[in-house]
């Protein structure tokens, strides 16, 4: 059993608020609604966030994401239910989310640069960081799984 540990929205809730402002941008960037869902998961899934992987599942079902596509996203680089776009999203999801072992390779950004327009670039690195803080918030501090 692990240590409970404090709780970071009452010990520090300025910061928590300013991750809440990163959390308003990101969702309203332009990007679809659905590549950001599938980011947030993937994203959670390597750095084994179950309270967000969780939420962001349950984030894309309402967004009417098919639970194939959830379930196949470990292994999206040997699905065909990706689009492009898709995997040119989560390949730079799992580079910068990995980035001491990548170093966000430039194959990476080249396919990136085929998909995504200049700011949509920019826009997609925003919500990868935005859900990479919010895991490491998680994970840290032990956020709970809520129970089914």
């Amino acid at each position: 059993m692990s240590t409970a540990r404090l709780n970071p929205y009452t010990a520090a809730p300025k910061a928590v608020k300013a991750m809440l402002a990163l959390t308003e941008a990101a969702e309203h960037c332009g990007l679809e609604k659905s590549l950001i869902e599938l980011v947030k998961i993937r994203s959670s899934q390597i750095n084994g966030c179950a309270y967000c992987i969780h939420m962001h599942c349950s984030d894309a079902r309402k967004l009417g994401e098919t639970e194939m596509r959830i379930y196949l996203l470990p292994a999206w680089r040997e699905s065909s239910l990706y689009s492009g776009r898709e995997r040119a999203a989560l390949a730079w999801t799992e580079a910068l989310t990995r980035l001491a072992d990548t170093g966000a390779p430039d194959a990476d950004y080249d396919e990136l640069a085929r998909h995504f327009s200049e700011e949509e670039r920019v826009n997609l690195t925003l919500v990868i960081n935005m859900i990479n803080g919010w895991n490491r918030i998680a994970v840290g501090f032990r956020s709970v799984h809520p129970k089914d």
